[in-house]
């Protein structure tokens, strides 16, 4: 005999209605989460901003934009614009702050896209008979959120939902890496890995040019100014270039073998047909391989945005 809880877990297996794909709910699964807190908002094509209260997070997501501006002033302000070499700032500088911008675009749409949530309390009365399930059947319902769990679904503490595909739980981008962000993620680790490490050269580049003349001719700031922000862009850059291109292969490494670093860590065996490389970049970019996987803008119906945000509800409730 099978324990209940076994049967529970082969029941969200190897139920046609709880697949990835599938919709739980019609027209919640597209639903999005209001503005001050995570909780379902209307159904259909009303949706709303995905924004995860979390002081923690908001703190770090804070800090994020704080560090990279920061680079972006000691790079531009203290380094390029004094250069009297015009086309070295200029080509540096079109380079770093084009991959600051897309960096900031990448966080950006990491903390503000719908991670792959389950509708909350969609475990009704109702919708359990609408799944015509056969005698002795049964599925597994998450007792914190009320939902019924799909496969590879884990319920985020901090979000207060179940995540489909869950990697992780990331305080830097205020926001659960999951089903349908971990790819603006994977940008983001990306371009913040690619500005430190040209931070870090520009930043040697500076020191060794100033040492053989007068400090007063490499910038427009005090020596001692001049020294203690490169010194401590220095600090920033190394940290983070360690962190992110860390998280960036491993990010990779999890797509590649279609495993998240829940189920690594749990270290759960696959019920599922595992997606293998280039299959798994598919599933999670979308489309053939091309320079678009790199766009974090792809996707962003910036019109609508715009009529959803002012439109004919005046309200703060816009699709991304």
């Amino acid at each position: 005999m099978q324990s209940s809880n076994h049967r529970l877990r082969d029941m969200e297996q190897h139920h046609p209605l709880l697949s990835a794909g599938a919709d739980v709910e019609a027209g919640s699964l597209a639903a999005g989460v209001m503005v001050g807190g995570p909780h379902t908002g209307p159904a259909g094509g009303n949706r709303t901003l995905w924004f995860i209260q979390d002081s923690c997070g908001m703190v770090c997501a804070g800090m994020t934009w704080f560090l990279v501006l920061y680079a972006e002033f000691v790079v531009n302000f203290v380094m390029l614009l004094p250069s009297k070499n015009f086309w070295y700032s200029l080509l540096n500088g079109a380079t770093f702050n084009s991959l600051a911008v897309l960096a900031l675009a990448s966080h950006l749409r990491t903390m503000l896209t719908d991670p792959g949530a389950v509708p909350k309390g969609n475990a009704t009365k109702e919708y359990m008979e609408s799944l015509q399930l056969k005698p002795g059947e049964v599925i597994y319902k998450c007792p914190k959120c009320c939902s019924i769990k799909p496969e590879r679904a884990h319920h985020c503490s901090i979000c207060k939902r179940c995540i489909r595909k869950m990697d992780h739980h990331c305080p830097w981008v205020n926001n659960c890496v999951g089903e349908k962000n971990q790819r603006f993620f994977v940008l983001f680790t990306m371009y913040i890995s690619l500005i430190s490490a040209h931070a870090l050269g520009l930043s040697g580049m500076h020191f060794f040019t100033c040492i053989k003349v007068q400090w007063n001719e490499c910038s427009s700031f005090s020596p001692g100014a001049s020294v203690l922000l490169l010194i401590f862009l220095c600090l920033e850059a190394i940290l983070f270039l360690t962190f992110t291109a860390v998280m960036f292969g491993t990010q990779l490494h999890s797509i590649c073998n279609d495993e998240t670093e829940i189920e690594r860590l749990k270290n759960e065996k696959p019920t599922w047909e595992r997606r293998m490389r280039w299959d798994g970049m598919r599933a999670v970019f979308g489309g053939s391989p091309s320079l678009l996987w790199c766009n974090p803008f792809t996707g962003l119906r910036l019109r609508r945005l715009l009529l959803l945000t002012y439109g004919r509800r005046g309200g703060s409730e816009f699709s991304v």
